[in-house]
């Protein structure tokens, strides 16, 4: 039998019985989608990662002082002592090193005239720029010069610009932050939210760390010209694991750490924990992709089920088939193809709900969605093999009837 014959008798096969085809088709449509919005979720979620490591810079190694280890094994967790700026031209040094920014952050109630906004300010210096990927939408970032001498000058995000200056240029204009008068000098472009729990990153107020340092957030009575933390810049191509090797020993000599010593200071790198975090969602997904796969499992049985039905329903009929020269390949492929047309039509609508329920959980629970072609392809491809695979048996049943015996079937 041709593959076209075939086909158009399977057709008419399920239109002469639309709601046993429907009901069929509802588990294959119920796993396609379920496969469909948990794959979308997923890579959603994915592509958010990458998006997130680019903004916060995937060659960044970020410093904290205090013990890294954790535990009963830990002997410096008290030893915290903060860096300098002279650790910070020391680290600067180093050959791989592209940038070195200090960060002393803190918060601030920023007034302006009759309006305040509670927000985050973060003195540092001028390798922020670099360090953070930063882009200016309007004015200027404050130079080496102002940041060293502790210029009365700031630079806010989009946040703190609307809620202060909505409708109005913001450079040029002084707000107070903690009773301290600023410039307004540069205003950030819009960069959306943290990666990592809290937020607005366009809610913030950036100053020469020295500023902040000396008029702002407070000084350390230990240490002159401190430094809460440092995020270093790594050359392009320069490994990640190298670089924070030989980023660790030489703070161990700069801290003056012995030989089998604690460290009083973690390196962390941000691309590797948004990464882990990645892996954990890909894992969930996967978990959740298999979950949607039983149920499509689950619905290719029933395709079984129903065309052994349909095969003790039309045993007349098949014996007929084969009365009049039909060979058991022919009635072997008829059955095939009403079982992947089944199987195919039930994968095509199960796609688009799917899509509609990938965007609705978009839409509902905030779930970053990547719908691609791949995706509607790889959840067809598989329904027409659960088709295939699942309509099998019953169609060698049909095939193998004996024309005499299936003709006296009542």
């Amino acid at each position: 039998m041709k593959i076209r014959v075939a086909l158009q008798s399977a057709i008419e096969a399920l239109i002469a019985n639309p709601l046993r085809s429907f009901l069929t088709m509802l588990g294959i449509m119920i796993g396609v989608a379920s496969v469909m919005a948990m794959m979308a979720i997923s890579e959603g979620a994915a592509r958010q990662v990458d998006q997130q490591i680019a903004q916060l810079g995937a060659s960044n190694l970020t410093i904290y002082p205090g013990s890294s280890r954790m535990g009963p094994r830990s002997s410096g967790a008290s030893s915290d002592q903060p860096f300098t700026e002279t650790d910070i031209a020391l680290i600067r040094q180093e050959p791989f090193v592209t940038a070195v920014a200090a960060r002393n952050p803190g918060s601030a109630t920023v007034v302006s005239g009759q309006d305040n906004w509670s927000t985050s300010l973060n003195g540092t210096n001028t390798d922020y720029l670099v360090t953070q990927s930063l882009k200016i939408s309007e004015g200027r970032f404050f130079d080496d010069r102002e940041a060293s001498s502790g210029a009365a000058v700031a630079v806010i995000g989009k946040t703190v610009a609307d809620n202060l200056f909505e409708g109005t240029n913001p450079v040029g204009q002084t707000i107070r932050a903690n009773n301290v008068p600023l410039e307004i000098i540069g205003v950030l472009e819009t960069r959306g939210a943290s990666v990592g729990p809290g937020g607005d990153r366009d809610d913030v107020v950036i100053v020469p760390i020295s500023t902040a340092r000396n008029r702002i957030t407070g000084g350390n009575p230990t240490v002159a010209r401190y430094v809460t933390s440092m995020e270093v810049g790594i050359a392009d191509g320069y490994d990640m694991a190298t670089a924070q090797e030989q980023l660790e020993t030489r703070l161990r000599e700069i801290r003056r750490i012995p030989p089998g010593g604690t460290d009083n200071f973690r390196v962390f790198n941000i691309a590797d924990f948004i990464r882990a975090r990645s892996s954990t969602q890909a894992t969930f997904g996967v978990l959740l992709a298999f979950t949607a796969a039983v149920s499509l499992i689950v619905g290719g049985v029933g395709v079984m089920n129903i065309m052994l039905v349909s095969v003790t329903e039309r045993t007349r009929e098949i014996g007929l088939r084969m009365a009049v020269g039909a060979r058991s390949t022919d009635i072997l492929g008829q059955f095939l193809a009403e079982a992947l047309a089944l199987c195919l039509i039930g994968g095509v609508i199960g796609s688009a709900l799917g899509v509609g329920a990938a965007n609705l959980a978009a839409r509902l629970g905030e779930f970053p969605v990547e719908i691609s072609p791949r995706i509607a392809i790889i959840a067809i491809g598989a329904s027409a093999l659960i088709g295939l695979f699942f309509g099998f048996f019953p169609a060698r049943q049909a095939a193998r009837l004996n024309p005499i015996e299936a003709l006296r079937h009542e």
